[in-house]
């Protein structure tokens, strides 16, 4: 299987390999002056914004067809997004100790605390004080963090699959006609996002070159625009549950045999707006590329406040009634979700979300030093690490949050 080579992504992300033409910008990541790249980071905060938006715009479509549009379009191709760089970061997961030790610490971890926290403010804030705390049942946004648990440990499997992507997309099919999967770690949403994750680990640093063609960020306008027809004309036709991927055909009262064709009819429409998005964003060093380190941050906290919006009734405000105030909210969406990306911010819920926890683990025992072959000769790591850099897909790695290996 193509894309495996690599450092570990688990918290670390590969520098994309540079082109004939320009070496792409990178940023500075937190690990002794690794280099991350910036069209990474750069996706991973444009990817976030858009996330809160999303939600922001959620309890307005009821009231605004545009506003359901810009969520259909929005929530066909942001979480897939996230998921395909996660699996692009997770092609070299080989379940080693120290990744195993770091999927605990950067996605387990913070999945415990998290659903925990959102339970107790469900029952504080949201008046619904017998809710159980079930780490089987996430609530809200922790999925993700089950899911991307789940993908990662299967990321060995997949390197010995010979048609990797075709088979997710087959389970991805018979999960959406399988009722009876139930609710557990939202298993639905696990099975049915799995092939953007496969699809990650099979793509290569070309692919990403491919698409940041100046002729496919032209193109990407008129898809773009044709998106956003197609769901102004969807919006009052369908129902928006089937971009949450959490329930099958016959959940949502359709016949089986729609499972199957929305499977694979949005997994294409998905993929194409992945493109056309990675298409416009920079690869160069912005005001923003910093804060695609804290992606994980911004993600899990915000949902205190997009939730809590609706239970305090901030909805009600007659001010959100009216164009000029539905864009003023998400202005405030993307703000919020900017500022909760910072490094300040990170700095205080770092115990979190990236814990250390070195008393839960065994050490690492010391990896023996292969013998030289030349006495007169010593070995030298920097000439390793040189012509590894040398070969053309060498990836070097730093540390970043947990989602960095994905988001």
């Amino acid at each position: 299987m193509e894309g495996h080579s690599g450092t570990p992504t688990t918290g670390r992300e590969p520098q994309a390999p540079r082109t004939a033409a320009r070496a792409p910008a990178t940023a500075s990541g937190t690990g002794g002056g690794r280099a991350r790249d910036a069209f990474f980071d750069n996706a991973k905060y444009l990817a976030i914004v858009l996330v809160a938006m999303g939600h922001a715009w959620e309890p307005l479509r009821a009231d605004s067809r545009v506003a359901a549009a810009l969520y259909i379009t929005v929530y066909t191709f942001h979480m897939p997004a996230f998921i395909v760089i996660s699996g692009y970061f997770s092609r070299s997961f080989d379940a080693g100790p120290n990744r195993i030790r770091r999927l605990v610490t950067g996605v387990a971890v913070p999945y415990v605390i998290f659903e925990v926290a959102y339970t107790v403010f469900k029952w504080t804030v949201g008046g619904d004080p017998g809710y159980p705390v079930s780490l089987l049942d996430p609530w809200y946004l922790t999925w993700f963090l089950v899911a991307l648990f789940i993908w990662r440990l299967t990321t060995p499997l997949w390197r010995f699959v010979r048609w990797p992507l075709p088979v997710s997309l087959v389970i991805a099919i018979l999960a959406s006609v399988s009722p009876d999967i139930g609710d557990d770690l939202d298993l639905q949403r696990v099975l049915q996002f799995l092939p953007f994750f496969v699809l990650g680990l099979v793509l290569r640093p070309e692919h990403f070159r491919l698409v940041r063609r100046r002729e496919a960020r032209v193109l990407a306008v008129p898809v773009f625009a044709a998106a956003l027809v197609f769901a102004y004309w969807a919006a009052p036709r369908m129902t928006a549950a089937w971009f949450y991927r959490r329930d099958s055909a016959q959940e949502l009262a359709d016949p089986a045999w729609t499972g199957p064709v929305m499977t694979l009819a949005m997994f294409g429409c998905s993929v194409v707006l992945v493109g056309c998005f990675l298409a416009w964003v920079p690869g160069r060093r912005m005001w923003f590329t910093a804060l695609g380190a804290g992606t994980l941050y911004g993600y899990l906290l915000h949902g205190f406040l997009a939730k809590g919006s609706r239970f305090w009734g901030w909805y009600d405000a007659q001010w959100l009634q009216t164009p000029l105030g539905r864009l003023g909210l998400t202005l405030i969406a993307a703000a919020v979700i900017t500022v909760l990306c910072t490094p300040p911010v990170r700095r205080v819920f770092r115990f979190a979300m990236e814990p250390e926890m070195a008393w839960a683990f065994k050490a690492s025992p010391a990896p023996s030093r292969p013998p030289s072959r030349s006495p007169s000769v010593p070995s030298s790591p920097s000439l390793s690490v040189s012509a590894s850099a040398s070969r053309p897909g060498a990836e070097v790695p730093h540390r970043g949050s947990s989602w960095g290996s994905g988001l």
